[in-house]
């Protein structure tokens, strides 16, 4: 007797498919900041009033480095960013996610030492908080602590805030249980699912306590 409760898992997404899936995701990204930028100068050349003309030139002010931000930390989260066996500042890294997720609303505590390490384990870092982000849609902290050292070094992301809250499709996307294709809202901690595996680590997402931990070990 067949057990009809357990999912039929579609099959994975080829090279070319992922590219694609991964490009959607930077577009979608960007989509925001951009438009806002083109409606920026859309009322410089519509409005003659100066008080319109001030909202404008601060919307795109603000939009242009917004999209500037994401491009950044898109590049190294989901880029080449250097050649194979290249490693990265984890220096760099911490700029990037400062620049792309801390706001009003949001704070990131780093504690990591400053030290060059292997691109994908710090693609895998940066994808990592992108999944801690979406537990604390109302905001608060990103705690990221240190997990071994040296070129061996891991994370884990502790996210909290009000209302932190467990995405179980996320949950089932790191742990390889999803069913179903891979769409463009799901390939990034699919991605992350990837890095880790190529880094020789199991990443996860998992309450503690009030919190929740993404975790790579």
């Amino acid at each position: 007797m067949s057990d009809s409760a357990t999912p039929v898992q579609a099959p994975a997404p080829d090279a070319l498919e992922l590219a694609a899936l991964l490009c959607s995701r930077v577009c979608h990204d960007l989509i925001s900041p951009v438009g806002a930028i083109v409606n920026g100068l859309e009322v410089l050349d519509d409005s003659n009033k100066q008080e319109d003309k001030d909202f404008a030139l601060d919307l795109i002010r603000k939009s242009a480095k917004t999209a500037s931000a994401r491009l950044q930390f898109c590049r190294l989260a989901f880029g080449a960013a250097g050649s194979a066996g290249a490693q990265i500042d984890l220096g760099d890294a911490q700029n990037m996610a400062r620049g792309h997720l801390e706001d009003e609303k949001t704070k990131i505590s780093w504690n990591l030492p400053r030290l060059l390490l292997a691109k994908n384990r710090v693609k895998l870092l940066l994808n990592m908080l992108i999944i801690a982000q979406q537990t604390i849609p109302r905001g608060g902290t990103l705690t990221i602590d240190p997990v071994g050292e040296g070129d061996n070094l891991s994370f884990r992301v502790i996210a909290a805030g009000l209302n932190v809250r467990t995405p179980q499709a996320i949950v089932d996307m790191l742990s390889g249980k999803h069913s179903g294709p891979i769409e463009s809202h799901g390939v990034q901690p699919y991605y992350t699912r990837l890095l880790a595996e190529a880094s020789g680590l199991t990443v996860s997402l998992a309450p503690e306590g009030d919190t929740l931990v993404v975790s790579a070990v």
